[in-house]
């Protein structure tokens, strides 16, 4: 399994040095060439393991932290106290050994690990510790926008929430603990929102069709710097779907619908009024409903507010932005914008893309007098790739960097393509 993020080793112990042998030159030159014997220096191989031996109170979250020089670990096993073995993957730049799941309270473990050198020297460690045991403590809540099984749309970021928000100073920490599997691999980066309640991954360029996604949020047990603790580990194995994308242009009051490459459908299409706007960017397809309830009179006043059902609705973004099912302002549709905000489709385009859509299916709605706020939906799209990796915790590798500018063309080239 490959594993976003860079890690470090602290606390190293257990180290062991082998000495170097000395060496002996001699032999005679020729035109041909000197020869010469010599035994060549012998490497020190160091190698060195954490937690330290009867190490006490160590978090669930822990794993086995290796550092070697001359040479490379070439196994790690790690058993509970009835000797049961655990699951487990090398980071890849082989700096840990991470636990398929979190270890449990108040157990001891034993690790051994094996180091081998290039000319077949082996050196094996092993230490045996106990974690700590379960307390009461503050909880760092998460949770996971999807759901095994489930196939998703192109867009769809891997949408990580934490409540409370995670404080900035601890977000490298917590990023360390999100992994992200993809398959054809397509790595990405962790983009957090400035509150930190929200951490959205995705890689440069929109996902390929039929991509197989694993993703594990790695947080039970691990402590922050504000004395909260992760409460569990939460996991999905999901599935990328065909492409297909909507464009939404206030200029011509259309929405263009595109599907593997071709357009499907143009619908005319109603945004939000001058005093209530649509949000321009690429936003994505949240939740869908049949049928839902719109109350809007706390939030707009008894003037502005109020209550109705909705049909066909497909949410947008966290302040009630959707597009749905508006039969009063067909009239309206592809001439002038009436809305509070929604995208108004007519009853028979909203119900025949209702069942087009899925979760994840990007939505570019340009030109209106607003712009989407990080945040407000699964925004992870709605920023060039520079942007996106800015507030990544952890460095991010010089060819995701680079890889951005061409994506950010190729994300470009979809929106035009899909105008024609």
């Amino acid at each position: 399994m490959t594993y976003e993020g860079r890690w470090t080793t602290t606390g190293l112990a257990l180290a062991v040095v082998l000495a170097g042998a000395g060496c002996d030159r001699g032999g005679t030159s020729s035109v041909a060439g000197l020869a010469a014997t010599s035994a060549a220096p012998t490497v020190p191989l160091t190698l060195a393991v954490t937690p330290v031996t009867n190490a006490h109170g160590v978090p669930i979250s822990a794993e086995v932290t290796t550092k070697v020089a001359g040479g490379s670990v070439s196994s790690v096993t790690v058993v509970d106290g009835t000797g049961r073995p655990l699951a487990g993957t090398m980071r890849a730049d082989g700096t840990s050994w991470v636990p398929s799941r979190p270890l449990e309270f108040g157990r001891t473990y034993t690790a051994t690990v094996v180091a081998a050198a290039t000319d077949g020297r082996r050196e094996t460690r092993r230490t045996t510790f106990t974690t700590a045991a379960r307390r009461s403590v503050p909880e760092l809540g998460s949770g996971l926008y999807l759901f095994t099984g489930n196939t998703y749309g192109v867009a769809m970021p891997v949408v990580a929430e934490f409540v409370p928000g995670v404080p900035a100073r601890d977000r490298a920490a917590v990023q360390r603990r999100l992994f992200v599997q993809s398959a054809p691999s397509q790595p990405g980066v962790w983009h957090w929102t400035a509150s930190g309640a929200q951490a959205f991954y995705r890689p440069p360029a929109y996902w390929r069709p039929g991509t197989r996604i694993a993703v594990r949020l790695g947080l039970a047990g691990l402590r922050l710097s504000n004395g909260r603790q992760g409460t569990r580990d939460r996991s999905a194995s999901i599935t990328i779907g065909r492409p297909l994308s909507m464009l939404v242009d206030n200029r011509t009051k259309m929405m263009t619908v595109t599907r593997d490459g071709k357009v499907a459908r143009r619908i005319p299409v109603s945004l939000g009024k001058r005093s209530t706007p649509s949000s321009s960017g690429t936003l994505v397809v949240m939740e869908k409903a049949t049928s839902t309830i719109f109350d809007t009179r706390a939030e707009l006043g008894p003037a502005e507010g109020y209550r109705t059902r909705i049909s066909y609705a497909q949410r947008l973004t966290w302040g009630g932005e959707f597009i749905h099912s508006a039969p009063w302002s067909v009239g309206d549709q592809g001439r002038r914008n009436v809305s509070h905000g929604c995208v108004n489709i007519a009853p028979g385009h909203a119900a025949w893309l209702f069942r087009q859509t899925l979760i994840g299916d990007p939505v570019v709605v340009r030109g209106t007098e607003t712009k989407i706020t990080d945040g407000n939906g699964w925004t992870a799209w709605a920023m060039p790739w520079q942007e996106h990796i800015r507030s990544s915790a952890l460095p991010v590798p010089e060819p995701l960097r680079s890889a951005g500018q061409t994506a950010d063309v190729q994300v470009a080239q979809r929106v035009v393509t899909s105008r024609l």
